[in-house]
């Protein structure tokens, strides 16, 4: 009962489904992430359930923000240093989320341990992060840094404090890693030929619901 939920139907669902569970919902979760596709539906969305939404779909750069604060589509932005521009980029969208009166947090990444040690640094440095960050890196088995993973304890992650992002490029693991990058096959993302592997024949499919 004391642990935050969050559920994120990556902008799947339909309106009036978003709208069922969100009735179902309040009170339990903590953010409502992308339950529908596009500033529009999440703004009507929004204005029929006290949930707070949080978006790093609707709203992934400056230029989305001024109408989706207009519309009023979200609560939260889930941040990104990959795509809103690096460090200081991030930075000043965490001023804008606080000058608006809206959370943040950091959307999940399945990254290694220098993105890691860079959104850690990013975490600290931003007096409202208003909500924990979220990250794959837990199910990464191999890493290319010195010593290895960097470890959590009671769901925290101590600031690395060497020099810059305060990790060093383990160079022999980036080169094993690279070789199993180039020997997959797999140098861009396709969900369908992976899901394939498993069920052949399968097709992505638009829900409908």
């Amino acid at each position: 009962p004391d642990t935050p939920l969050r559920i994120d139907p990556n902008a799947n669902w339909s309106l009036e489904t978003s709208l069922r569970y969100a009735k179902e919902l309040e009170g339990l979760l903590e953010y409502y992430e992308d339950p529908v596709a596009g500033k529009e539906q999440m703004a009507a969305l929004a204005k029929q359930t006290n949930l707070p939404l949080a978006t790093n779909m609707c709203t992934v750069s400056f230029a989305d923000l001024p109408e989706s604060i207009r519309l009023g589509s979200v609560q939260i932005i889930l941040g990104d240093h990959h795509f809103w521009g690096g460090l200081r980029a991030t930075v000043e969208l965490a001023r804008i989320c606080r000058t608006w009166n809206m959370g943040l947090s950091m959307h999940s990444n399945s990254h290694l341990g220098i993105s890691l040690a860079a959104m850690t640094h990013l975490a600290a440095a931003v007096p409202n992060l208003t909500y924990a960050c979220d990250t794959h890196y837990p199910w990464q088995a191999e890493e290319i840094i010195v010593g290895g993973k960097l470890r959590f304890e009671d769901g925290a992650l101590a600031v690395p404090s060497g020099p810059g992002l305060g990790v060093e490029l383990d160079r022999a693991a980036l080169q094993r890693m690279h070789q199993q990058y180039l020997d997959s096959g797999l140098h861009f993302r396709d969900d369908e030929a992976e899901m394939q592997k498993i069920e052949p024949g399968w097709k992505a499919i638009a829900p409908r619901y």
